[in-house]
């Protein structure tokens, strides 16, 4: 799909979308994914839009993991590269061909729901630097059939040993890494990204604006504050899972 392909107003109000969901990722560390692909689903047809969205996504963390650099937990990350790597490459060669799209989709949505509204009294997800690799086998394959993955990953960075800097950057990584892999498995698959680059550069440009002032922003806020934005924004992701499950 090609910028000439779409009117003024529909560019207009898809930048708007980018930054607005680019902002919100920065801030709160989740749940901008998922509104920036629904955003560019009304716009995208769905066969392309995976694709499309991975490759702005890509530059988008890229561009949030510069600026939050130095507060990535690494023990945390390379497991999960390991696993992430090998649940595309898995789901690449032909996982994908079995109906199963609609489970993922119920798990994710419970899993987003605990998160949200479980007593304090229960424990938070936390998993030790060892076992983000099992968290990266689920969200490599999940991403290949997919667009967004935040949601997936935000709920087991709703943890207090984490400062809100540490949350933002290690997660962005593991999406980076994970919308990285995109690109290798979507040429396999026959997606010629070439033939939309236009389009992704722009995207992508709004995308990083948004991540710039929500990054700003997340320097003035304190822990609890970014936590609680952290649960209202998982909270809107669980409720268009669920309007999705439902309405389609």
């Amino acid at each position: 799909m090609e910028l000439g392909e779409l009117s003024n107003l529909t560019i207009a109000l898809l930048l708007l979308a980018c930054v607005v969901s680019a902002f919100v990722s920065a801030v709160t560390g989740g749940a901008g994914g998922i509104l920036m692909f629904a955003a560019l689903n009304v716009a995208i047809p769905l066969r392309l839009l995976v694709p499309i969205h991975g490759a702005v996504q890509l530059i988008n963390n890229a561009a949030r993991i510069y600026y939050v650099r130095e507060h990535i937990r690494w023990d945390f990350c390379i497991p999960f590269f390991v696993g992430c790597t090998l649940g595309a490459v898995l789901m690449t060669l032909g996982l994908a061909r079995l109906d199963w799209q609609e489970l993922p989709l119920v798990l994710l949505a419970v899993l987003i729901f605990y998160t949200v509204f479980k007593p304090k009294r229960l424990p938070e997800i936390r998993l030790a630097p060892g076992q983000f690799g099992w968290l990266g086998l689920v969200t490599g394959s999940f991403g290949i059939l997919a667009g967004a993955v935040d949601p997936l990953l935000a709920p087991f960075f709703v943890r207090r040993d984490l400062t809100p800097k540490e949350v933002v950057a290690s997660k962005s990584v593991m999406q980076a890494w994970c919308h990285a892999l995109k690109v290798p498995a979507f040429i396999y698959l026959g997606f010629a990204f070439s033939d939309h680059l236009g389009l992704i550069l722009v995207l992508a440009v709004a995308a990083v604006v948004g991540t710039r002032i929500g990054v700003a922003l997340l320097n003035r806020l304190d822990s609890e504050l970014f936590f609680k934005l952290m649960r209202a924004a998982l909270l809107l992701a669980g409720v268009r899972l669920v309007y999705q499950l439902t309405v389609g």
